[in-house]
């Protein structure tokens, strides 16, 4: 995907909506100085040209049960290239994995996990993602705090 073109207008309105997802048009017009029809018209532009995503709640893990976070580095056989589609599709299909990232280095592919507890964590790790198409190692590390989590863009840095 292209970048798509961002003035400072735009800039403001993204940082004020990735902080606050739910804010209002007449608020988000506020809070940036243009007119509730103008902020409109930008925002749907910007829902248009992909430039937000989605909205979305975030929930605290532990508030529902899930009290273990894992990073899940994955190495696949090589010379398979059928195994490393059928893993992309296998993958996306595991609730359990929040993010699948394709990665240089010793491994493939990381993963960010989450599971309700160790035993859990460990069934997940030994069933499921070792059983998946062309899977030769599996290492995770247990993430024992976040320190910083869901932070928003940084627009400046990108140009925008």
């Amino acid at each position: 995907m292209q970048p798509v073109p961002l003035d400072s207008m735009d800039t403001r309105m993204l940082e004020v909506l990735q902080g606050h997802g739910r804010i209002s048009n007449l608020e988000l017009a506020a809070a940036v100085g243009l007119s509730p029809a103008q902020c409109s018209r930008r925002h749907h532009r910007l829902e248009e040209e992909g430039v937000i995503a989605r909205y979305e709640a975030r929930l605290r893990p532990a508030a529902v049960g899930l009290r273990v976070m894992a990073f899940v580095h994955i190495a696949m056989e090589r010379g398979h290239v059928r195994d490393f589609k059928r893993f992309r599709q296998a993958v996306t299909q595991l609730p359990d994995v929040l993010e699948c990232h394709s990665v240089t280095g010793d491994v493939d592919y990381v993963l960010k996990v989450i599971a309700s507890d160790l035993e859990a964590l460990s069934t997940f790790l030994t069933e499921k993602l070792s059983a998946l198409p062309g899977v030769s190692m599996v290492r995770s590390s247990v993430c024992l705090e976040e320190l910083k989590g869901g932070a928003a863009l940084p627009l400046a840095q990108a140009g925008a």
